[in-house]
């Protein structure tokens, strides 16, 4: 029967530069034919048919069949140059495996997605528009958001599912483990500008995971329930996690209970206090199976799962019948993926799987919410995956070059200097902040005052304790004592060492929201600024749950001209 050519999908292709003839790969189906021919890849200008130096051969992987066609280089150049650029569900659907959830608010992870990447709310007036990407397949147009957000802040309220079965994720509901504190028990938003980083050099946000922060669907289309085979990855900030539960994304309860063993099936990643762990000190990138994260049969030590050292990670896992499951991982910006595991699942409960189709991203499958990271990009597939697809896949997140970017901005507060803050607020602009014992405060300061109140409205300004690409400001009177947050007032204290401690004691200096001078914004809660009310310092957010969070007077009150240290 003669051959007839079944439709290609967009892929992508890197050739080296030599002058040796190039080989192009096509995904293609088990074939039979009584004649050579040359496929036609789809998006493909025509040109001249190449000069085969023998026929077609076709190589039999999990993927299927490929047929490798071996042309002279130039030729095979201009067939690359033509080619639609294949994003990272492309490249599962070429792999049989295809995306059934596809979450980014950084890019397009189709190549021809042009629809919205997430919705954004406003502080000022509670308006929501969608950011999508700049382009079909491309990255996500952070200036619109940057323009609605002016002046204002802005929430993540929706990551919007680009497979087209609409699983969007939104604000979690309380669960079982533990209730949020926005309104009816629901987990905070992420701040919309918590998490900036550039693709390619083009600007883009990612979603910063505070504790109390999380989203969820649990109506969702398509998603494996059962045993069904399933993968999933994420790209994921390596110097941003904790110990606590659970940094995850993937498959979790319905219900937001816990309902045993099995019953969750997703990437999480941090320190895995208490349960399995890989080689080093962490994080690490685990697999959250429910009551445990796992990185093998047990929740022993695996050394063959490193301690994870680079700025932007790649998380893999996925898992099929047969009792089967793998976890890999990679650095995003560079090189290839590893398989950490590989085997049989643990023992207990955990084979077969029970999963129940949810999606969690920030939290555990019981709305387990005290921990914390930061989001890019992540899909779920139908169908177990190839390593090789996988590979293709982090190929594409390479190129796709993620970097890191300022975390701060407006007029330059820099380590070194000693500064004082002026309140911009109509009824205040001749208060400072300063400290009173541990308690931080706004008091009136004059150059007259005495040295004892001019020391302790003085900061010194050094290296942030937990990010070195923002600030903390020590005491001047107290030395080795700095601005921390605890349950979001704010107070003068040693620094015991802790990552807690240095975290809570790192700000963002950020342009003044009100036009005049800086808004001091946490590292570790960015949705929270300096904020005085009733004379008092808070790391406030706008329109939060707190008395201090009161949207009257937001913007002046976090607005502060910054200016030298009064001794």
């Amino acid at each position: 029967m003669p051959y007839q050519d079944p439709p290609l999908p967009s892929i992508s292709l890197v050739l080296s530069q030599s002058t040796q003839p190039s080989y192009l790969v096509f995904p293609w189906t088990p074939i039979s034919y009584q004649n050579p021919v040359v496929p036609t890849p789809m998006n493909v200008v025509p040109v001249a048919p190449p000069q085969l130096s023998a026929a077609p051969t076709a190589t039999t992987t999990r993927m299927g069949i490929f047929r490798t066609l071996r042309f002279p280089p130039l030729l095979a150049l201009c067939l690359v140059a033509t080619l639609v650029a294949a994003g990272p569900c492309d490249i599962y659907a070429s792999g049989g495996t295809p995306c059934v959830a596809a979450h980014s608010t950084t890019r397009a992870l189709f190549s021809a997605y042009s629809g919205s990447l997430y919705q954004i709310k406003r502080g000022s007036d509670g308006a929501t528009t969608n950011i999508g990407p700049l382009s079909a397949g491309g990255v996500a147009n952070a200036a619109a958001q940057d323009s609605f957000c002016a002046s204002t802040t802005c929430l993540i309220t929706t990551i919007f599912d680009q497979s087209g079965r609409g699983n969007h994720l939104t604000q979690a509901p309380p669960g079982g483990a533990a209730r949020g504190t926005d309104p009816n028990g629901f987990d905070n938003m992420a701040a919309a500008d918590g998490a900036p980083v550039t693709l390619n050099g083009q600007k883009a946000y990612g979603v910063f995971i505070a504790p109390g922060t999380g989203y969820r669907n649990d109506a969702t289309n398509g998603i494996a329930v059962g045993d069904a085979a399933e993968g999933m990855y994420a790209v994921v900030d390596g110097t941003h996690f904790n110990g606590g539960c659970c940094f995850d994304y993937g498959n979790a309860e319905t219900s937001a209970d816990d309902t045993g063993n099995g019953h969750m099936e997703a990437i999480y990643f941090g320190l895995g206090t208490g349960f399995g762990t890989g080689a080093g000190s962490g994080p690490w990138v685990l697999a959250d199976l429910e009551n445990g994260l796992f990185t093998g049969p047990n929740t022993a030590v695996n050394p063959s799962n490193p301690t994870i050292t680079s700025r932007f990670v790649t998380a893999v896992v996925k898992g099929e019948p047969g009792n089967q499951w793998a976890v890999r991982g990679g650095n995003a910006a560079s090189g290839s993926l590893s398989t950490f595991y590989s085997g049989v699942r643990p023992s207990g409960g955990y084979n077969p799987m029970h999963k129940e189709g949810a999606i969690i991203l920030g939290i555990g499958g019981d709305n387990s919410n005290s921990a914390q990271g930061t989001f890019y990009e992540g899909v779920m597939t139908t169908g177990y995956p190839s390593d090789a697809t996988e590979n293709s896949v982090q190929a594409n997140v390479v190129a796709a070059r993620y970097a890191a970017t300022s975390l701060t901005s407006g007029p330059a507060i820099s380590v070194g200097s000693a500064v004082s803050f002026r309140a911009t607020t109509a009824c205040c602009t001749t208060r400072y902040i300063a400290h009173t014992g541990a308690t931080v405060n706004t008091q009136v300061v004059t150059s007259s005052d005495t040295n004892a109140l001019k020391l302790s409205a003085s900061w010194n300004v050094v290296t942030g304790l937990g990010n070195s690409a923002c600030v903390s400001f020590e005491s001047r009177d107290t030395p080795g004592s700095f601005i921390r947050h605890s349950g979001f007032q704010l107070f003068v204290n040693a620094n015991d060492g802790s990552k807690l401690f240095r975290e809570d004691a790192t700000w963002c200096p950020q342009a003044g929201l009100n036009g005049q001078g800086n808004s001091i914004r946490s590292w570790s809660f960015p949705a929270h600024y300096f904020r005085h009310f009733n004379a008092i310092l808070y790391a406030a957010s706008n329109g939060g749950a707190d008395t201090f969070d009161a949207t009257t007077s937001f913007i002046d009150d976090i607005s502060w001209v910054v200016g030298p240290a009064f001794a």
